[in-house]
């Protein structure tokens, strides 16, 4: 009986610590930081027509899915958005207020090289950014990282993307939750 519980005890360890359920834990960190107060109940960008074609213009490839989930209290909104580095997804949080990043997080990384972009020293470049007029770019230089090229574009790609999105909730005739 007592091998039994060790081994249930043990198991029950391993899957605490594996990849998704880190995951899961980074995020709701990240949220429970970006929303001190409460964690608002998650909302839904449908990514349909004019908008999903815009999407895919800033990643560079169509986007994955047909929806976004995000949330949003007080003139703030969080992202939890994938873009792959160079082989794997890379896990970003993005909260923007007033149409700039609040806060820039890697949630989750995967690849087995640049690393560094969770960094805070690389994170914290992006406090403060907004769209470049014309939103073809972010309105400032990001310091990239040697032997990381691939995954410093990946996260600026979705920094822009995290920004248009969030533009997008602040007309709500622009945007569709899960309860249309």
């Amino acid at each position: 009986m007592r091998k039994a519980l060790r081994l249930s005890a043990l198991l029950a360890t391993l899957l605490a610590l594996t990849p998704a359920a880190r995951a899961d834990d980074a995020r709701q960190a990240f949220l429970t930081d970006a929303f001190p107060a409460g964690v608002p109940a998650p909302a839904a960008l449908w990514l349909t027509g004019d908008k999903r074609a815009r999407v895919g213009d800033i990643l560079g490839h169509p986007p994955n899915a047909l929806r976004v989930r995000y949330w949003a209290h007080g003139g703030r909104s969080a992202w939890i958005l994938e873009e792959i580095g160079k082989e794997r997804p890379i896990t970003v949080g993005v909260v923007v207020a007033d149409g700039r990043i609040d806060q820039l997080q890697i949630l989750v990384y995967r690849e087995s090289r640049g690393g560094e972009v969770a960094a805070p020293f690389f994170t914290r470049q992006f406090r403060g950014a907004g769209l470049a007029p014309g939103g073809e770019g972010l309105d400032r230089h990001i310091d990239s990282i040697s032997g990381a090229t691939l995954s410093v574009g990946a996260v600026k790609r979705v920094a822009r993307e995290a920004l248009y999105l969030a533009a997008l909730i602040e007309t709500p005739a622009n945007s569709h939750d899960d309860s249309h």
